[in-house]
């Protein structure tokens, strides 16, 4: 029997002591599968770093267009944020890598694939859920569920065995990053009094000064941007470009206590400027064009599907159900949204589209005011009717 395991390989501290611990413990070649979705960084070190380490091969897989195309726009459909404030950046991005590592565990012939999330994380139920849910016969292992090491018993393990890993105990933060985020915690965040320091901000390293501040006009085409300055821009770049533009304003930066689903609460530091951008003028547009009962319902799904999305049920029916609904809900979206951006944060100052729903002949209060006026007060009573009858009957206030 081929005794293969593909291992979800970030170059980080828990993958990469997981390469040796896996080895020892279950006697199995390890394959570490470095699943590019945009993360900076050198893969090409992280790659090499795997095989000294003791992995069997490595393999890199380019999967940022799928990444924008199949997950990130269908985010941007959906204003999707958990807790209504972080734009699942890191949750996103599991579906697809587990979608990589069954799709390399069958062209192996690997038994079983392995991750590096702990036991108190919401990434071990992304993996485990999918993997079970794509491929049921595989075998999974989770060494830091298993072995229950210390932040500072896993940097020991790496100095021990000589395992290059880029986390010192000065700098003990775990730090998760692909195009749509940045995702920090450890250390002196897990004191939820603290302020974060300066060294915690990677991508919102303010470089510009505080008086500054520039215009964006970006384009949308049913509902996925498209467009930037009035330039036609590839997806990839696009989110790229607004996360060092943002990014140096300081555009981007959210501290949050957020529910985990495990049932324990984390101090999350995330860095997400081109998210905060596009869902923001991507709302926006919609509120130019969508109708009202369409835009509330919207709302209430966008709600649930962000949940679906952090608590690993993204290959579920529901899920799907629910994208099939918004996809149908962006078929106007389409225009342009101006942004201002200054220091720290942004506004979104313009917008215009062909399928506007906005009449300003309706919405103005000057001569050229369009609104029949004397249609207000028949409007009303019959929309109060159920009300007053309520007060006739004493039954509004009642002792």
């Amino acid at each position: 029997m081929n005794n293969k395991v593909v291992l979800a390989y970030s170059g980080g501290l828990d993958t990469s002591i997981s390469i040796k611990w896996i080895k020892e413990k279950y006697n199995m070649e390890v394959i570490a599968a470095l699943i590019d979705c945009g993360q900076p960084g050198d893969l090409n070190g992280a790659y090499e770093r795997a095989l000294e380490i003791g992995a069997c091969k490595s393999v890199i897989i380019d999967a940022k267009n799928e990444f924008v195309n199949d997950y990130i726009f269908p985010s941007i459909k959906a204003n999707l944020k958990y807790e209504k404030k972080y734009p699942l950046a890191t949750a996103l991005a599991r579906p697809l890598i587990v979608k990589k590592l069954v799709d390399i565990a069958k062209k192996e012939g690997a038994k079983a694939v392995a991750h590096g999330c702990t036991a108190k994380g919401n990434d071990q139920v992304r993996f485990d859920v999918g993997i079970r849910t794509l491929a049921p016969h595989l075998q999974i292992i989770a060494p830091q569920r298993e072995w229950v090491i210390s932040r500072e018993e896993a940097i020991k393990y790496a100095m021990q065995y000589n395992i290059k890993v880029p986390v010192t105990k000065k700098s003990p933060y775990s730090i998760d990053e692909n195009l749509w985020g940045r995702s920090v915690e450890c250390g002196v965040l897990e004191n939820a009094w603290n302020e974060p320091p300066e060294d915690v901000y990677e991508w919102t390293k303010i470089t510009k000064n505080k008086d500054e501040f520039e215009y964006l006009e970006i384009g949308f085409n049913e509902g996925i941007p498209v467009s930037l300055n009035g330039k036609n821009i590839p997806a990839v770049d696009l989110v790229r470009e607004l996360n060092e533009i943002g990014g140096s304003y300081g555009i981007g930066r959210i501290d949050m206590v957020e529910n985990r689903l495990i049932g324990i609460k984390s101090r999350e530091i995330y860095e997400s400027p081109a998210a905060e951008i596009l869902i923001e003028a991507h709302r926006q547009l919609e509120s130019l064009v969508l109708d009202r009962e369409l835009t509330h319902y919207k709302y209430m799904l966008e709600e649930k599907l962000a949940e679906l999305v952090y608590y690993g049920l993204w290959f579920t029916p529901l899920r799907e159900c629910l994208c099939s609904f918004i996809e149908k809900s962006q078929e106007h979206v389409t225009g342009i949204v101006k942004v201002k951006l200054e220091h720290k944060s942004f506004i979104v100052v313009g917008r215009k589209s062909d399928y506007s729903l906005y009449d300003e002949g309706l919405a103005t209060y000057n001569k050229d005011d369009k609104f029949d006026h004397t249609h207000s007060e028949s409007f009303i009573k019959l929309w109060g009717y159920p009300y007053e009858l309520l007060g006739k009957k004493g039954r509004i206030n009642e002792k």
